[in-house]
């Protein structure tokens, strides 16, 4: 492998013998030939992925319209409560943040958390049709977003091994509409993929094309609890710029929507007086709160609860995975260093199962790598992360039915906790 100089703002290290991880790898660019066997596997691919994804995608015209009755469907729910009701109150001149007006107006289960703002002017071409129409044109819109991330990922691993593009990206996106994460993406309605293809996009882009990366960033900003570890890790990894432009385009776009909502609320005091309510709603909901045995939460202050019992400082957890995961990010090169920070932004704030879906660029490069490197230090602890992180996506809720409701939430959460670890072990033993 040649050596080759870094580029300002990259933190990886110059290529040399014996390097291990902190050596830097040279983009791959020769096309790849693509012989029989690929092809069969490219057919078999397509073949399993559309099977896969017309299953996935049935219950956006299943699910029965919404009504009191049925306020606790959990097909669509995401897409009911996070954005076609909300944005139907924000078009009718409401509030969606205020948790009391959506409960009164609205046939929703879960309050309308802080998503960015400007979340109700992008998706609110979804929210304009009926309910049917919109949540079948954002299911198949959220299906081509889980191929496109494939398409990226397929891209990301080409970058250090000749794989050929189109077989990687029909393999990838099979097992993403097959796997349970990616199914839940489309069965819940959540937006996660849009949010992990910024995400990645960012983590890809950073270094060549900033301004993109930047744009991809204000996406992963859709939710603030992507957002912003990302950009602080980001700024720690030396793309300052691409950090505070991507924060700066998601408070700019966001901007319009918070000055509307101010000027309608009669100020900016009883507008805080709403981001309060539903800052104190979500953390007495059993769904949302770090002492839940029933929520679905990955964090660590979450995962911590599940299996000691004892609740942790939730800016503490916050703090320490950002600090810990930054310094060594800083002393390790990709793609170790993507993989430890999507794991970083996963498990030091409030995440469900379904988020991990930003780390799948990395854990398939990291994955491509790992045989040809496995002797050099910390690969091994970076392979088994990835293993570990394969847990949330493999199973189907068996270990519910083995040892009771809830129990694959909490196999979920430590699986995503011990891969970060084991990152975090992987950046030490190579730096």
């Amino acid at each position: 492998m040649s050596s080759r100089q870094p580029t300002p703002g990259d933190t990886g290290r110059v290529t040399r013998p014996g390097g291990g991880m902190t050596a830097a790898f040279a983009p791959v660019t020769a096309g790849a030939r693509r012989f029989p066997r690929q092809r069969l596997v490219l057919l078999l691919a397509s073949l399993a992925g559309v099977l896969s994804a017309w299953h996935a995608v049935k219950p956006s015209w299943q699910v029965p319209l919404p009504t009191p009755a049925v306020a606790g469907e959990e097909r669509l729910q995401d897409f009911r409560d996070a954005l076609y009701f909300p944005i139907r109150e924000f078009l009718s001149g409401g509030n969606p943040y205020d948790p009391a007006a959506m409960f009164a107006h609205w046939p929703v289960r879960q309050d309308f958390n802080l998503y960015q703002p400007y979340h109700l002017l992008l998706h609110a071409p979804f929210a304009l049709p009926g309910y049917r129409v919109g949540a079948v044109a954002f299911t198949l819109f959220s299906l081509l977003l889980l191929v496109a991330l494939a398409a990226l990922t397929a891209h990301a691993v080409r970058r250090y091994v000749p794989a050929p593009f189109a077989v990687t990206t029909a393999v990838v996106a099979a097992l993403l509409v097959t796997s349970q994460v990616g199914k839940a993406q489309l069965y819940v309605g959540q937006i996660n993929p849009l949010i992990a293809l910024g995400a990645a996009g960012a983590l890809l882009a950073r270094r060549d094309r900033p301004g993109w990366a930047a744009a991809a960033l204000a996406l992963a900003w859709l939710k603030p609890q992507y957002g912003f570890p990302l950009a602080v890790l980001l700024f720690a990894r030396g793309s300052r710029r691409v950090a505070l432009a991507g924060t700066a385009i998601a408070a700019a776009a966001s901007l319009p929507v918070v000055v509307l909502l101010v000027v309608r609320g009669g100020g900016i005091g009883p507008f805080l007086d709403v981001i309060v309510a539903n800052l104190t709603h979500a953390r007495g909901t059993p769904y949302g709160a770090v002492d839940s045995v029933t929520a679905q939460r990955i964090d660590v202050a979450a995962v911590v609860f599940r299996v000691t019992g004892w609740v942790p400082s939730e800016p503490v957890v916050l703090a320490g995975v950002l600090v810990a995961s930054a310094v060594l990010i800083r002393r390790t090169a990709e793609p170790v260093a993507d993989l430890l920070t999507v794991l970083a932004v996963v498990v030091c704030v409030v995440h469900q199962p379904g988020d991990v879906l930003i780390a799948v660029p990395a854990m398939a490069v990291v994955a491509a790598l790992w045989w040809r490197r496995r002797g050099e230090p910390g690969w091994g602890a970076a392979g088994t992360a990835v293993l570990a992180l394969a847990v949330p996506f493999a199973h189907l809720y068996t270990v519910d039915k083995l040892f009771g409701p809830r129990t694959s939430v909490t196999v979920d959460g430590a699986a995503v906790v011990v891969a970060w670890v084991l990152a975090v072990v992987a950046a030490r033993r190579a730096t």
